[in-house]
């Protein structure tokens, strides 16, 4: 089974996290699942990994190569047709324990300045942890990324 790792945003946006971890999962050799609420959502992202620095192969789902995309871009509901080792969410989307069971890594990013967002992600934790998921959190507060006990 996979562990979840969540990422308390503080200071950054996910838009400038995501291109790290999803560089460090194309590494590894795991396709990768970014998971949002909203289409819209999805398109300003597409659009931000296209411009940002290095080059990180991706496509939005519904096209006819979704199998081939290290990076598919999906709609909370809409399942990931690129057979993925490791599961990005974003904006409090759904991650569930069976879907950690067969992942490498489910990493949850959420805005901590938003009680909405924080309050989601603690239920998403204590979801996920009850059902037996390790889980891991990630916090920016000392400018740098380190792993909270």
């Amino acid at each position: 089974m996979g562990n979840a790792l969540f990422y308390h945003l503080t200071r950054s946006p996910a838009e400038q996290l995501l291109p790290v971890l999803i560089g460090k999962s194309l590494q590894a050799g795991w396709r990768v699942e970014l998971r949002a609420t909203t289409r819209d959502r999805l398109e300003r992202l597409d659009e931000r990994l296209w411009q940002g620095d290095g080059f990180l192969p991706h496509g939005l789902a519904g096209g006819p190569h979704d199998a081939r995309q290290p990076v598919l871009m999906t709609v909370a509901g809409q399942a990931a047709g690129n057979n993925p080792s490791c599961l990005m969410a974003l904006d409090g989307a759904e991650v569930t324990p069976e879907e950690c069971g067969g992942l490498q890594r489910a990493c949850i990013l959420f805005d901590g300045n938003d009680p909405e967002a924080t309050s989601r992600a603690r239920d998403q934790w204590r979801a996920l942890t009850g059902a037996g998921v390790t889980a891991e959190y990630w916090s920016e507060d000392g400018g740098g990324w380190e792993r909270k006990r």
